[in-house]
């Protein structure tokens, strides 16, 4: 895929270098991009000849070939009850659930406007009306509404979403993030999230060249790993999803799936989905009252 004329060794130096503050050596570009010296003084010379690079700096011309490869939006999946955490969401949604005094979604939020992403959408159902409080704080968060989100797994969230999703990140709103530097302002290509594990009991992913090729529940062995609910849709693999989760959803039996069934199961002849590496301490889903309980022991009384 080379969609705005670069090839994924030229789009890796030079996102490495539009995301230093500093001019950055070779060597360093070696260690933050994996390709080998050669490698990268191969295509610094590439990227100088085309006026993209000058002096180990990236030109506003190398910032302009980034651009399609931007991440524009965000979808926030935050429709549901949030069971496995009550009492605490009898009266609150998870994801506005407070962890050392931040809401989960905050953090997932402030990541976004970080990496300069400001077109945001958060996707509501459960006491959808207590989001509002947002926007004293994110002004800029638009809100659509899942009415079915009692009677349809979270795919119908991403049906209310489903125009949204080109060059877009998609969230499950209920991940508490500590390191935001796992939310990237470019990306090459689609990628899913994901912790490599030697065993899940969890949802994880089969991965072979760096490509998942299978989505399931728990697995062992040197290519399974733990999947993270963040990922990223390019431009033609957005449009495409915007027709795949009608058709998934309005098939037998389509409401009970999980969104990204549909690219990673049911329509999965349709993309090539990349696995992007985050460590066990970059997120934590919280699935119990138990679990934040330990995190946070103002919750333990």
């Amino acid at each position: 895929m080379e969609n705005a004329g670069l090839t994924r060794k030229q789009f890796d130096v030079l996102e490495a270098l539009a995301t230093s503050l500093a001019p950055l050596t070779q060597r360093k570009l070696e260690g933050m991009t994996g390709h080998s010296l050669g490698t990268i003084n191969k295509v610094m010379k590439e990227l100088g000849d085309r006026g993209l690079v000058d002096n180990s700096r990236i030109t506003s011309e190398g910032l302009t070939a980034l651009e399609p490869y931007r991440a524009r939006r965000a979808i926030f999946i935050a429709a549901g009850f949030g069971t496995r955490l009550v009492p605490i969401t009898f009266n609150t949604p998870k994801p506005l659930v407070r962890v050392h005094g931040t809401r989960i979604i905050d953090r997932l939020i402030d990541a976004c406007l970080e990496a300069g992403i400001d077109e945001i959408y958060i996707v509501r159902g459960y006491l959808g009306e207590l989001f509002d409080q947002l926007l004293y704080k994110y002004p800029m968060v638009k809100f659509l509404e899942n009415p079915v989100y009692n009677e349809a797994n979270n795919i119908s969230s991403a049906l209310v979403a489903r125009y949204m999703l080109s060059n877009a990140y998609v969230f499950e709103a209920d991940l508490l993030i500590s390191n935001p530097a796992i939310i990237r302002k470019y990306h090459y290509t689609s990628d899913f999230l994901g912790i490599r594990k030697e065993r899940s009991d969890d949802w994880c992913f089969r991965v072979r060249d760096g490509v998942i090729i299978e989505e399931k529940v728990g697995g062992e062995g040197d290519d399974i790993w733990q999947m993270v609910g963040i990922s990223y849709w390019n431009d033609a693999d957005g449009h495409k999803l915007s027709q795949d989760i009608q058709e998934v959803y309005n098939a037998p039996g389509g409401k009970e799936r999980y969104w990204e069934q549909v690219p990673l199961v049911y329509r999965k002849e349709h993309y090539q989905v990349e696995v992007r590496e985050c460590r066990e301490e970059d997120i934590v889903e919280i699935d119990t009252f138990k679990e934040l309980k330990a995190i946070d022991k103002t919750y333990d009384v």
